[in-house]
């Protein structure tokens, strides 16, 4: 078993969402801080995303702790839940929240510095309030922004509490020493709720930097047998993905004629996944395919398999100033991209000419957008793919962004 060394400065990783769960800043981001010279220790929950069911080979405790390739990882109790359910939602949010404001405030070791990934605002919110206790520094990383993300994605709307909530965030950027922004929009709105602009750093995340599965995984076949343009989904299926509308663009072409056109394919899990589904059968489509949710080594060997990648979000003002993090793997991926997404996501994939823009919520313009993939030479979609992946290379890289995060956690007390 690897030991971490414990003459390096200490610096906690807290975070709600961990490998094996498919997280943004998992394992991989916490090795690459151990390589710059720190003693990681990453506190999370148990594994139970997106499905909400606890992962095999692990059960709910008060705590565990193991070592991970020379980082420290310590699971704390939670309620597991991420179905529809507005309480269950609430208890898994809370239930972490505690058990990591307890950790912080009583039971972790002396640390250097605390840097928070975010979602949900519950996990930013236990480390600055730990800090009444220990004051050692907090820096978090934001990459959805509460309350805005909760009327956009259909979980809260009731005004009163979403003020309430708007105070909790604005009473954590002011206790925390650090912000970091996943886009440029985010660091235009909390310049707006008056957060100094000296206190925020814009770093565009990058991806897991995966290399292809030594095996082919189960499932492949399926997505190689469809005809026409191969065009995937991969990820999230929740009300913020808004993906009946591309089933709607999938009725369409079927309905002109054109059903061997192109083939979408739906692979990953989340809330709405049944709802889909029924409406897939309802409209008898026979270009629309569902696969399960595979480990996060797999999805490479399906991003490979396809002939296009489908980012698509509800047409709502948040997501305007969002990057859904499946760009960034799909741009890795060399792969063209048909972006529905408003705003920022939409200028990231015009600056680095990777692919084709739609309007979300549009099914004529998604099937439109097929259309014009579907017609371009093989050639222009490869040149599409493989100028997202040099952007990417060039501009999104882990080894780019490291090297932001380093400058930053040295400046703020994990002194080497």
């Amino acid at each position: 078993m690897d030991t971490p060394n414990t003459h390096r400065p200490r610096l906690i990783f807290l975070t709600q969402f961990y490998d094996p769960e498919p997280a943004y800043k998992g394992q991989a981001f916490a090795e690459a801080v151990r390589d710059l010279g720190y003693d990681v220790e990453v506190v999370t929950g148990f594994p139970n995303y997106p499905g909400g069911k606890v992962y095999e080979g692990y059960r709910i405790r008060p705590w565990h702790r193991s070592i991970q390739n020379g980082v420290r990882v310590t699971r704390l109790a939670l309620y597991p839940s991420h179905s529809d359910s507005k309480l269950g939602r609430i208890a898994n949010y809370l239930s972490f929240f505690m058990s990591a404001f307890l950790y912080l405030c009583l039971t972790a070791r002396q640390a250097s510095l605390v840097y928070v990934y975010k979602p949900p605002l519950t996990v930013g919110l236990a480390a600055a309030a730990s800090r009444v206790v220990h004051r050692r520094p907090v820096i978090v990383d934001v990459h959805d922004l509460w309350p805005e993300t909760l009327p956009a994605t259909g979980m809260v709307s009731n005004p009163r509490i979403l003020r309430w909530i708007d105070r909790a965030a604005s009473w954590m950027y002011r206790k925390v020493q650090f912000i970091i922004l996943h886009t440029i929009g985010f660091r235009e709105t909390l310049l707006s709720k008056g957060v100094p602009a000296d206190k925020m750093q814009s770093i565009i995340g990058w991806t897991n930097e995966y290399s292809l599965p030594t095996t082919r995984p189960d499932g492949l076949e399926r997505l190689e047998a469809m005809p026409g343009l191969k065009l995937l989904y991969a990820g999230n299926i929740g009300p913020a993905q808004a993906l009946d509308a591309v089933l709607d663009a999938a009725a369409l072409l079927q309905q002109s004629g054109q059903v061997r056109m192109a083939s979408f394919c739906f692979m990953g899990g989340g809330v709405s996944l049944e709802k889909l589904e029924i409406r897939a059968s309802e409209l008898n489509l026979n270009n629309v395919i569902f696969l399960p949710r595979v480990e996060p080594d797999k999805v490479g060997a399906f991003l490979e398999a396809a002939d296009a990648l489908l980012v698509h979000l509800r047409a709502d003002p948040l997501f305007e100033i969002t990057l859904p993090s499946k760009t960034q793997a799909y741009m890795y991926a060399g792969k063209p991209i048909l972006m529905a997404v408003n705003g920022e996501a939409t200028r990231l994939i015009q600056t680095a000419n990777a692919g084709i823009i739609a309007t979300p919520e549009n099914p004529q313009s998604l099937a439109n957008a097929v259309r014009a993939l579907v017609e371009l030479p093989s050639s222009e979609r490869c040149r599409m793919g493989q100028s997202g992946r040099e952007y990417y290379v060039r501009e999104l890289s882990m080894d780019k962004g490291m090297k932001q995060f380093a400058e930053i956690f040295s400046r703020f007390g994990a002194q080497k």
